[in-house]
């Protein structure tokens, strides 16, 4: 089933959220150093202690909880389990809930990956992280169904580790690899756009943008907040940016300001920063909270 007409796309759930509660996004990624640094076993139990500290202290505040597929999926059918309980008290809770799973196929295997974001399936995610290179016509089948049901696209563009210039930098044409994946998902924010058609004309779509707010759209793209300076033009995207890497992996607020300016569609991530301070959940609610303020300033 799809969506109630009444329930706003996911571009417009995540203005709403950071508005009301800032536009930090948490990740959860329960790897096994973190566990034994919790006190944990490497386990299903463990990884459920785990999950329920994060979300019981941070979903009833924080605008995006981001879990990582990989660190349940290594646990199991248990394991994942543990992430559709935690999805789903997450959400009720009043976080969105993006799946970091960089999902990225053809045809009907890409029909089953964006599944996640319907409704009905045990996960139930608000969006999804998606990877590009099959090109961009592979995903054609993800964005139909986020569209269907409400859901939301990040697309891995320009990201924070230090190797991925090597091919997100590379020149397709006149343009680089990187900056193809933003040119396209500018156009899946275009109404009545398609893949294959002209891209739209930046200048029409810079107007618009300028006429109905901030960027509402909910197909965004990946840029790390690490680079050392921003080699492709976001310009009329329509649509949020997820900036990882703060915290542990060396970005700054600074950093985001320096590449960002204070874009309010831009949506920082920090794990390990915020995920050090538990298992104690005032700790791990100060650690975001101190985060949070750093980033409203």
């Amino acid at each position: 089933m799809t969506l109630p007409p009444t329930t706003p796309p996911f571009g417009r759930r995540l203005a709403d959220a950071v508005a009301a509660r800032g536009p930090l996004c948490v990740g959860i990624d329960p790897h096994v150093p973190l566990l034994e640094r919790w006190g944990l076993a490497d386990s299903p139990e463990g990884l459920a202690r785990f999950t329920d500290a994060v979300v019981d202290a941070l979903a009833g505040t924080v605008a995006v909880l981001k879990p990582q597929l990989a660190f349940y999926e290594r646990h199991g059918s248990r394991g994942l389990a543990v992430l559709e309980d935690g999805v789903a008290r997450a959400r009720a809770a009043g976080a969105l809930v993006l799946l970091d799973a960089k999902r990225g196929d053809i045809g009907s295997t890409m029909d089953a990956y964006a599944d996640t974001l319907h409704p009905g399936h045990p996960l139930a995610a608000d969006a999804l992280t998606v990877s590009p290179y099959l090109g961009p016509g592979a995903l054609q089948p993800a964005v139909d169904t986020a569209r269907q049901h409400g859901g939301g696209l990040f697309v891995l563009a320009r990201t924070s580790n230090p190797d991925a210039g090597t091919l997100q930098n590379a020149v397709a044409g006149e343009r680089t690899v990187a900056q193809v994946v933003v040119d396209t998902v500018r156009g899946w924010n275009t109404p009545g756009w398609v893949v294959g058609d002209p891209l739209p004309d930046l200048g029409s779509v810079q107007d618009r943008a300028s006429r109905s707010g901030p960027a509402t759209g909910s197909f965004g793209v990946v840029v790390g907040a690490t680079l050392r300076g921003l080699d492709v033009d976001l310009a009329g995207l329509g649509g949020p940016v997820l900036a990882p890497g703060l915290g542990a992996q060396g970005g700054s607020v600074a950093d985001l300001r320096r590449l960002f300016g204070r874009d309010t569609a831009v949506v920082p991530t920090v794990s390990r920063d915020v995920l050090a301070a538990g298992p104690d959940p005032a700790g791990l609610r100060a650690a975001a909270e101190r985060w949070a303020a750093e980033l409203a300033r």
